[in-house]
């Protein structure tokens, strides 16, 4: 299936649901509901802060003390509600997300195991390293989409609260057009905020768009040259015996250089999006105070007014930039849904396949067995031997040869168990490519 045509929210959707509808359901919303609560509570104590600014210096504007100590005492009790509400909001959302990737790894180990799907899906050699899908993306999946999730509804109600206090704040602007003709523009920082992180946001998305498919390739690079790794490891007698140490070094280089070459890119695209990103957010320390500069030098607004207006203005600008602070983790999950919706694709499709597979079952009677008209076909279809045919008695030995690849492959097998050549056949789903592993034993007779 075409994945630039599947909607992403789609495909996030599809991985998600199971688990929040599963047996586990009322603890994972009830997590859920407990850190939504928490991270609001957050933007509660950060508007009161907000608040507390215009009455702190005004009190430093009016050089008095009494207000200024009285309004630091409120401060430390503001400051500490939030630092205690912020570490519990960490703690659980982290139970949380501990909770549903141990919930999507047993799935997804079951579904792996269930009818040897993985056995089906190196044959056809159709989904890159399932255990890097099972080991690393579903912990990445649960982690960026509780983060982005949480974040993005943190940073609308936020939005929403201090839009109302900038508004309420920030005054007309009045800009003259020539002939007498004035612009009268009600709540002007609101505007500018809305503009501002609006043309932050989509010059960030054109600048970081092309990190999704570049993370999605460095995913699966690494995962090819760790595989590369443990798979020597678990052959190392077969290699030490044959001495393959230069096939296996030149694998190695040439997986590295795929996970060389890729980073790179991403080095490249990373620094443009580092280079805007990091003006932006340094630009947006002083905006905002040359935004309402004109109202504070014009007497409308004391010092205390002109800290809460900035103060506002920087949080409106920064929910609204959310996209811009957490487009690398929106990249990387959408990477990551690309590689498990896949997988879960590849799951699917081999568990729908052997369901509606037909059961052979042979019945004869007395003693021996016989075979008339079998087909023997690989599992993407491909035919091994046409119509089979063969009888054989109690205790008698049957061998069925065929050639499995351009070269006719010979077991021959005598009556003792202890003479024999064991040849093992890795067939790939791309039927230009064959490959040939084989073991050989030999007894003390040979």
């Amino acid at each position: 299936m075409d994945r630039t045509k599947r909607s992403v929210l789609r495909d996030l959707w599809r991985l998600a649901k199971p688990y929040w509808t599963s047996e586990e359901k009322w603890s994972a919303w009830g997590l859920l509901l407990t850190v939504i609560a928490l991270n609001l509570g957050n933007v509660y104590i950060t508007v009161r802060i907000n608040e507390w600014n215009n009455s702190f210096y005004n009190a430093l504007q009016a050089f008095n003390g009494e207000e200024f100590f009285r309004q630091i005492g409120v401060f430390c009790i503001l400051a500490g509600l939030f630092i205690a509400i912020s570490v519990y909001a960490l703690y659980l959302s982290q139970m949380l997300r501990l909770r549903w990737r141990r919930w999507l790894t047993r799935q997804y180990l079951g579904a792996w195991l269930d009818n040897r799907a993985y056995y089906q899906l190196q044959l056809q050699n159709t989904t890159d390293n399932p255990d890097q899908r099972i080991s690393e993306d579903l912990n990445l999946f649960a982690t960026y989409v509780l983060n982005l999730s949480i974040g993005l509804l943190t940073s609308v109600v936020s939005l929403v609260s201090f839009l109302v206090i900038l508004w309420g704040l920030s005054g007309p602007a009045e800009l003259p057009l020539g002939h007498g003709i004035t612009l009268r523009i009600p709540a002007y920082l609101v505007w500018v905020a809305l503009i501002y992180a609006g043309a932050g946001t989509w010059l960030t998305i054109k600048i970081g768009r092309p990190l999704v498919p570049l993370n999605f390739d460095q995913q699966r690079f690494e995962a090819d040259f760790r595989f590369s790794l443990v798979r020597l490891r678990e052959n190392a007698e077969n290699v030490a015996l044959y001495h393959g140490e230069p096939v296996e070094l030149g694998i190695f280089h040439e997986r590295f250089q795929s996970v060389f070459k890729n980073f790179c890119q991403v080095m490249k695209q990373q620094k443009r999006l580092t280079w805007f990103t990091s003006g932006y957010a340094q630009i947006a320390i002083i905006f905002p105070v040359v935004a309402v500069a004109p109202r504070y030098f014009a007497k409308q607004l004391q010092l205390g007014g002109l800290m809460q207006v900035v103060n506002a203005f920087s949080s409106v600008q920064s929910s609204l930039s959310f996209i811009i602070t957490s487009y690398t983790d929106i990249a990387n999950l959408q990477a990551v849904t690309q590689r498990l919706i896949g997988f879960d694709e590849r799951l699917s499709a081999i568990h729908a396949s052997t369901r509606i597979a037909h059961q052979i079952i042979v019945r004869r009677a007395g003693v021996g067995l016989a075979v008339q008209g079998l087909d023997l076909n690989l599992p993407d279809g491909t035919p091994l031997l046409v119509a089979v045919t063969f009888a054989s008695t109690n205790g008698e030995a049957v061998l069925i040869t065929g050639s499995s690849c351009r070269n006719d492959l010979i077991c021959r097998s005598a009556h003792s168990p202890g003479r024999c050549f064991i040849h093992m056949i890795k067939r790939a789903a791309d039927k230009r490519r064959h490959s040939l592993r084989c073991l050989k034993r030999w007894d003390s007779a040979s």
